[in-house]
């Protein structure tokens, strides 16, 4: 417990929830550095930190997000932006003698048509979705930084990717956020006026899978502490990657109905089927993650309610004052 952990990205999503879950396993030495701190996609500056810092381990949770509009607008800056603050946090670490490392990928790794659920041995295997494709391109390179590392210089740099994560410090854009907090925000204002009906992008029908970041960060955790030995004997050099997920999904109209009855909307909702649905199914494999003695314990319904607990009281409040 005495280990100098540095989580990358504490401040978002996912950076936060393994600070916590880090935190309440007991350990006390958990390095965290802010945007105004350490500008990642400074080479010189990423490589002075850790410098300057004794680090054991490092969570890379550190990525420029966002939903379909944001992947469309900015393909450049989400291919670029993550290239380098992935390379510069990889070659940093190794460079100054970090043995772990763990890198948070994305599950829009995988093909646009790979064959649900999503096995890891899918990646590479056919073409991206191209709305995030530059996003998820980079997502790839990092794995493969991980893998490269292992294989040239004998590191212990590992890789796990999670479906669709929802949670505190979720972003609650109205352009630029994922369904959940969209849907979250949209039926809670819909409350508030005492709206009759929540319009609903798609036909409702397609099928995704969501996970509680409180079980992200604790499945990251689980991951990074198994020794070498084990995590070898379940993943090959190439193909070394982890999903992450509940390895159960439901349809959009499902979530729709579990996020109206958590907000409290009793209005109709109305699917406007004119809009894109994207892919019919997105599932993750877990069997992997199964079989190295991790499952979700979140079911969705609790996780929505305390993801709108926090947006109730942070997002909304600071808005309300």
């Amino acid at each position: 417990m005495n280990q100098n952990i540095f989580v990358v990205g504490h401040r978002g999503m996912v950076g936060s929830a393994i600070v916590r879950r880090l935190q309440v396993l007991g350990y006390n030495n958990i390095l965290t550095a802010g945007r105004d701190e350490l500008n990642l996609l400074d080479q010189n500056a990423v490589q002075d930190f850790f410098r300057a810092n004794r680090i054991d381990q490092v969570y890379l949770a550190a990525a420029k997000v966002g939903g379909i509009h944001a992947n469309n607008t900015y393909p450049a800056d989400f291919i670029y932006e993550n290239l380098m603050i992935e390379a510069n946090v990889i070659q940093a670490a190794h460079s100054n003698d970090v043995q772990k490392l763990l890198f948070l990928g994305s599950s829009c790794i995988y093909p646009k048509h790979a064959e649900q659920p999503m096995k890891e041995e899918a990646l590479l295997t056919g073409i991206l979705e191209p709305t995030n494709e530059p996003y998820a391109i980079a997502k790839i390179a990092g794995i493969k930084l991980c893998e490269s590392y292992n294989r040239q210089h004998g590191r212990d740099y590992r890789s796990v990717m999670p479906t669709n994560l929802y949670g505190p410090h979720d972003n609650y854009h109205l352009e630029n956020s994922h369904v959940i907090p969209a849907l979250l925000r949209r039926f809670h204002e819909a409350v508030k006026r005492g709206d009759e009906e929540v319009v609903i992008w798609g036909s409702g029908n397609p099928m995704r899978e969501f996970l509680h970041v409180d079980d992200m960060a604790a499945a990251s955790v689980h991951v990074m502490a198994l020794d070498s030995m084990t995590y070898q004997t379940n993943t090959q050099p190439m193909l070394s990657h982890i999903n992450v997920g509940t390895g159960v999904d439901c349809t959009i109209r499902e979530l729709a109905e579990t996020i109206a009855k958590v907000t409290g909307f009793s209005g109709l909702l109305c699917f406007d089927a004119s809009k894109p649905d994207g892919a019919p199914r997105k599932l993750m494999d877990v069997s992997r993650l199964n079989a190295l003695g991790w499952q979700a314990i979140i079911n969705l319904e609790d996780g929505l309610r305390d993801a709108y607990d926090w947006y109730v009281n942070n997002v909304e409040e600071a808005r309300t004052h």
